[in-house]
């Protein structure tokens, strides 16, 4: 496989989407989703991307919205328009739905579970089972998982304060992991019980050092 897992930065990113079908207003909702500003060439929109702040733009006026872009998603059914705008985007982050090799950057299947995120990508050999292994991965994350990484979280800017050597704040982060009380606590839902042990731990080990 010639691809590899990166997450790129959206916030504020010119996104411009070539298109406004399905797949079009799909990637446009991620990408507003994530703090990006989009702007799609094409017939209409629904009214639930103009509400995130979504612009909407002739086709005729794709060469401009590329220079504007950084970021340029081809999702059109036109074929001739694609190919031209492809060609032009030569200097741009590129995606193309139609041929995602021949692009840049591909926006795989994800989905949220509170802070987590997770992606999947086949290599575009069977989206089918994309969504298929969505659904057996959200149905074996649980709550304490969530609550597991929200304490760990915490631990580990309040160890910044206390240890300054990465690997030692690691070793106490698996001791934490591992300490049953906190694992009581937080099957039990007491996050904020949790934090407090946790914070009289790492106080105690370490105030006098």
């Amino acid at each position: 496989m010639d691809w590899t897992a990166l997450y790129l930065k959206t916030s504020g990113l010119n996104v411009f989407i070539l298109g406004t079908g399905e797949v079009a207003t799909r990637r446009a909702n991620k990408f507003l989703d994530h703090g990006a500003i989009v702007r799609l060439a094409g017939n209409s929109i629904d009214e639930e991307l103009l509400d995130k702040g979504a612009e909407l733009y002739s086709t005729d006026e794709a060469d401009e919205l590329v220079e504007w872009a950084d970021l340029v998603v081809i999702a059109s059914g036109d074929k001739d328009l694609s190919n031209h705008v492809a060609d032009i985007s030569k200097d741009k982050l590129l995606n193309r739905a139609d041929f995602p090799d021949d692009g840049d950057i591909i926006v795989p299947t994800s989905f949220n579970i509170g802070d987590i995120e997770i992606s999947i990508f086949t290599g575009g050999k069977s989206p089918l089972m994309a969504r298929q292994l969505r659904k057996r991965i959200q149905s074996i994350i649980t709550e304490e998982d969530i609550l597991e990484i929200e304490l760990q979280d915490y631990s580990r800017s309040l160890l910044k304060e206390y240890v300054p050597d990465q690997k030692d704040r690691r070793d106490y982060l698996y001791m934490i992991f591992e300490d049953e009380m906190i694992k009581g606590l937080i099957e039990s839902g007491k996050i904020d019980e949790a934090k407090a042990v946790i914070c009289e731990l790492i106080k105690r080990d370490f105030d006098d050092t």
